[in-house]
């Protein structure tokens, strides 16, 4: 039979509205410039719905400070979403709303044209796809980046001038308000603080004070939940006593924007007096030396690893145990028992010795040693009533008791010692009386 040849037609493709979207950002969170950002995605929604070959594929909007795409959540999705293929093309007001960095924007760019996203850059009537455009890009975004460093310079000069002025630039602390470079006391907040160097003084840590706080819904500056951080910062303050120490930190440059904190990089500025305190300087003063006393009480540094360090778990909650340094000996705690309480958590401080000693008897060794415990033992689970869980890197595992120390043992002479001055003086107030 004679071959056939058929000619084999495709199907006609449909075509397809072109779906749009549109970016805004806005760099400030002043109340003029959110109403331009609403202003723009009503715009924008508004002008890609009038298109009847488009495909309304939503507007993407930040309020960000810099114009870096790491820290923009709505650009991330925006390009999640091309990378999804649900856009083909991007309407923006200018290259610097897009990006003031000229490597990120040629990068995204670039991007883009793969995935065959256009962006369309309306002040410079622009369009990614088009011939000339990365091009007029490069020259653009070049200006744009200079600019933004101009604004930044300027902006830097205003804020130098403040300081040697001995003005504040900002308040973001409790207890004040900055109002024309003048900081004034927020009665309701100020309460706050000075309970803080109150609890303080009378023998509280900072991680009481923030728990203590939390419990009574006691709000922050920006209505977050207290920590001892907060309250470290709080305390070592130098506001709090009417004074300003001016450029304790610094931006690093107009792109990235990262704040670092001044260790001599650039000058600072101390003004004494500069506004009404909220802790008068005896009780300001008090409490900078009892933090400098607690933390030489500290014997052991934080941060100091044993073999214990990551091996210990909380049977009750989960978290790893802590080495902490107490008046009577070196111990080991949950650190959500550490820092919340137990009302979080209710498992048990192990010391330090007691530890070594049950783990030497389930080793089976004469005395502690480190290398074959760290060899030997997984990891160990402190588990309610005084039990320990020995994990074996073997895979098996073994459970031991621990007894608690007697109140004698709990002692040192240094104790022993402060309550027998104590009972003497008390006998001698009562002999006085009689």
């Amino acid at each position: 039979m004679p071959k056939t040849i058929k000619k084999v037609a495709h199907p006609l493709k449909l075509e397809r509205k072109k779906r749009v979207a549109a970016y805004a950002r806005v760099s400030s969170g002043k109340d003029a410039m959110l109403h331009s950002l609403s202003s723009q995605v009503a715009y924008y929604s508004s002008l890609i719905q009038k298109h009847g070959d488009w495909e309304y594929a939503g507007v993407y909007a930040d309020e960000a400070m810099t114009g870096t795409k790491e820290y923009r959540d709505e650009f991330q999705r925006l390009l999640a979403d091309c990378r999804a293929e649900r856009i083909d093309l991007i309407l923006t007001k200018s290259i610097s709303r897009f990006a003031r960095n000229t490597v990120t924007l040629l990068e995204t760019v670039r991007e883009l044209k793969l995935l065959e996203v256009d962006v369309f850059f309306e002040e410079q009537n622009i369009h990614t796809m088009g011939a000339e455009g990365e091009l007029m890009m490069t020259i653009l975004a070049s200006y744009a980046q200079e600019e933004s460093l101009s604004a930044s310079e300027n902006q830097k000069w205003r804020i130098k001038r403040n300081f040697e002025a001995g003005k504040p630039w900002d308040c973001t602390i409790l207890g004040y308000r900055a109002k024309d470079g003048v900081f004034e006391i927020v009665p309701e907040e100020a309460e706050t603080v000075r309970l803080v160097f109150k609890w303080y003084l009378q023998g509280l840590g900072r991680q009481a004070i923030a728990n203590r706080l939390n419990e009574l819904g006691v709000p922050t500056r920006f209505e977050r939940t207290w920590h001892q951080d907060t309250i470290s910062k709080m305390l070592r303050n130098e506001k709090y006593a009417g004074d300003l120490l001016l450029q304790k930190t610094f931006r690093t440059d107009h792109l990235t924007k990262q704040t670092r904190i001044n260790h001599g990089e650039l000058p600072m500025y101390h003004v004494q007096d500069a506004h009404e305190p909220i802790i008068d300087r005896v009780t300001f003063d008090a409490v900078q030396q009892e933090l400098i006393r607690r933390a030489d009480s500290i014997k052991i540094k934080p941060g100091t690893t044993t073999a214990f360090t990551g091996k210990i778990r909380c049977g009750l909650c989960g978290k790893n145990y802590r080495r902490k340094t107490t008046p009577t000996c070196i111990t080991w705690v949950c650190s959500t028992y550490n820092t919340k309480g137990k009302k979080h958590c209710a498992s048990k401080q192990i010391p330090e010795n007691t530890l070594k000693a049950v783990t030497t008897e389930v080793l089976g060794c004469n005395s502690f040693n480190e290398n074959i415990f760290t060899e030997r033992i997984a990891f160990v689970t402190a588990l309610p009533d005084n039990v320990l869980e020995f994990t074996f890197t073997d895979g098996h595992s073994e459970k031991a008791t621990w007894q608690d120390r007697s109140r004698s043992e709990s002692w040192t002479a240094e104790m022993r010692q402060a309550a027998a001055e104590k009972t003497r003086k008390r006998s001698e107030k009562k002999c006085q009386k009689q």
